[in-house]
């Protein structure tokens, strides 16, 4: 019988962790002197920065003094009268999971990802936004979570509040099935044809394993590929929009929290 790698062959779902979000965010407390504290209830993930730095750039976000991670900083903001946490530059399964495992102890309850995706198989011309329905596995994350299978999905609960969420805004979102990879520099031509067989809209890095953790944990949590590029195939790829897309991209969110909070 053919031996599984380690990622497969020594999980057990049904037994906790021995290293914990609290423990590691107590300990950072004591050491930075960081007072307790809560977040924000709806928190972003902001792979790329884009509204982070526009954030910043017009004075509208602070640092939230409660938030202990080792790693990153965590900014307060207010849009629409909603107020926000929001890290920037969490890139990959691995960190973006670290960050919501930190967040939920924090304070979260609802997490919203917005991801910068290349574009696998649509009729759409980027840039454009897909609500990710589900997720296919192919990274590492998702798998200390949850059993293997090809795809996690998004909260079925979530799903049904956000019917017709988006019918107002100016940039379209769709619905639909991303590629969550580990290695965007291997994307060869025989993975991208399986993509398409799946028909797959985008690729991206984080939305498997945020899923996993979500059902997992039994947490809250949306993933948004924003279809920015058809991967520098030619020159002027990578165009997003306004403020590097962050302003379509606050469109969105305010859409996803509107829904939550009214539901």
């Amino acid at each position: 019988m053919k031996k599984l790698p380690p990622i497969l062959s020594i999980k057990k779902y049904d037994q906790p962790s021995m290293f914990v979000p609290e423990n590691l965010l107590r300990e950072a407390r004591r050491q930075k002197n960081i007072s307790e504290g809560h977040i924000p209830y709806i928190c972003i993930l902001d792979p790329d920065g884009d509204i982070v730095r526009n954030l910043l750039s017009t004075n509208r976000a602070s640092l939230n003094p409660y938030w202990a991670c080792y790693h990153t900083q965590l900014y307060n903001f207010k849009h629409e009268d909603v107020e926000y946490g929001i890290i920037g530059c969490a890139v990959g399964a691995p960190f973006a999971v670290l960050l919501a495992e930190e967040m939920f102890v924090s304070g979260c309850q609802l997490l919203i990802s917005i991801t910068s995706s290349g574009q696998v198989k649509s009729e759409q011309k980027p840039p454009f936004f897909v609500l990710i329905e589900q997720a296919y596995r192919d990274e590492g994350t998702s798998y200390h979570y949850l059993p293997p299978s090809d795809y996690t999905e998004i909260p079925k609960e979530l799903l049904t509040l956000l019917n017709n969420a988006f019918s107002d805004l100016s940039i379209p979102v769709y619905r639909g099935t991303t590629w969550t990879t580990d290695a965007p520099f291997r994307e060869t031509s025989e993975a991208i044809k399986n993509a398409h067989s799946e028909n797959i809209i985008a690729v991206e890095m984080e939305a498997a394993a945020l899923y996993a953790f979500a059902k997992a944990r039994q947490k809250s949590v949306v993933c948004f590929a924003h279809v920015t590029n058809q991967m520098g195939i030619s020159e002027g790829d990578f165009e997003k929009g306004e403020a590097d897309g962050s302003k379509d991209a606050l469109e969105v969110i305010s859409s996803v929290s509107r829904a939550w909070i009214n539901y």
